[in-house]
Parts: structure tokens; C-alpha cells; sequence
């Protein structure tokens, strides 16, 4: 149909020049137009991409040896801890035996002396005047077995008779005026004392001679 001449004025002529520089729109952008207040710069702007590992073969070695020595560590570690609880554990016990049983090894050497003092009481009972001495042996063979036992433990008697008084060795229960023993010397000892090793368990109770009064 052919277009009369006023109508034709009325055609829109289209530069040629001005249709170069008019944007390209692309049929994806008239699908899905931007959203309101987003600017064209954000529009065009995507994501970046995750990039491969930048390591190299050498240091990722490295790095698995070194996790499997904190791993070798980390056993044995957890080991020694295992090891160390067990042996507190263990320490404990033995304490307590040590301290429960300290005596065994003293009265292993008492027992045989006990058996003999049952037996020497058994023979008190029937003894007659002929078999006197021979309680009285017996009783002196037992004392000795008796102060051996001790002394293999380190027990050690005080004898304080005619020494000079010590406060650190004896206790004095009484003064007594004598001219034939020296002042401050012992007179008499009333009760032996002892010592385990270097260490005081009693005193020797002692009578101290002074001089004469005038």
C-alpha cells in the first residue's frame, strides 16, 4: 500500500549515524531488567572465581610430614600422661604398704625371741631348784637375742652412768650430794635411754651428783 505524502511527513527519518551509537540490548538484560537503585557499575560487576592452591609440590609435602609428626607427638604424649598416672597410682600403693608393713622386717627378728621367752615360761612353771640356773641361762640367751634383733634396726643404748650430765642425752630426775662422784656427773642411771641411729627416742632418766653442803 502506498503512503500518501502526508503521512510520509509524519515517518520518522533515522540517522544513519546516530543508530551507531545507540546502546546494544541484549535479549537476557529485557528478561531480566536491573533492580530499582542498583547501579549499572554493580550490574556488570561478578563474582570472582576460587583459584587453585598456589603450593607447590615440595611445600605440601612438607606439610603432611609435619602433620604426621604432630600426630606421632600427639600418641605420644597422650602415652606418657597414661604412663605417668599409672605410676603415681602405683606410688601410692607402695607407700602405703611401706608404711602399713615398716615394722615387718623388726619383728621378723623379734619372733624367734618371743618363742623362746614361751618357752622359758613354760619351764618357770614346773621349775624345781635344780633347773634355776638353767632359766636364769636361758632368760640372759634370750635378753641377748632381744638386744641383737634391736641393734640390727639401729637401735643403740645410753649409758649414762658416771658421764657428765647432757640435756641432749639425759634426764635428770633427781640431784644427790656425793664426794666420790664430780659435780654435775652422773650418779646413777635409772632407765636406760635409747637412739635410732642418730636420732633421740628416750632419754636416760639419771641421778646428778652435786657437791656437799658445808
Amino acid at each position: 500500500m502506498s503512503v500518501n505524502k502526508k503521512n510520509a511527513k509524519d515517518v520518522a527519518v533515522v540517522d544513519p549515524k546516530r543508530t551507531a551509537e545507540l546502546p546494544v540490548i541484549a535479549d537476557s538484560d529485557v528478561s531480566n531488567p536491573p533492580a530499582a537503585g542498583a547501579s549499572p557499575s554493580a550490574q556488570s560487576e561478578t563474582p570472582p572465581t576460587a583459584t587453585e592452591s598456589s603450593l607447590t609440590p615440595d611445600q605440601l609435602a612438607e606439610l603432611k610430614a609435619r602433620a604426621a609428626k604432630a600426630d606421632e607427638h600427639w600418641d605420644r604424649l597422650l602415652r606418657t600422661t597414661a604412663d605417668l598416672e599409672n605410676f603415681k597410682k602405683r606410688a601410692v600403693r607402695e607407700k602405703q604398704d611401706a608404711i602399713r608393713f615398716a615394722n615387718e622386717g623388726l619383728l621378723t627378728r623379734l619372733i624367734p625371741a618371743l618363742d623362746n621367752l614361751d618357752m622359758a615360761l613354760a619351764a618357770a612353771q614346773n621349775a624345781d631348784g635344780a633347773t634355776v640356773d638353767s632359766l636364769r641361762t636361758g632368760i640372759a640367751m634370750i635378753y641377748n637375742q632381744l638386744k641383737n634383733a634391736l641393734a640390727e634396726t639401729g637401735l643403740e643404748e645410753i649409758d649414762a652412768t658416771h658421764q657428765p650430765f647432757n640435756p641432749n642425752l639425759h634426764e635428770a630426775v633427781s640431784q644427790e650430794e656425793s664426794s666420790e662422784t664430780p659435780e654435775g656427773h652422773v650418779i646413777r642411771q635409772l632407765r636406760k635411754g635409747y637412739k635410732l641411729r642418730e636420732r633421740l627416742i628416750r632419754p636416760a632418766s639419771v641421778v646428778v651428783a652435786r657437791k656437799p653442803a658445808a
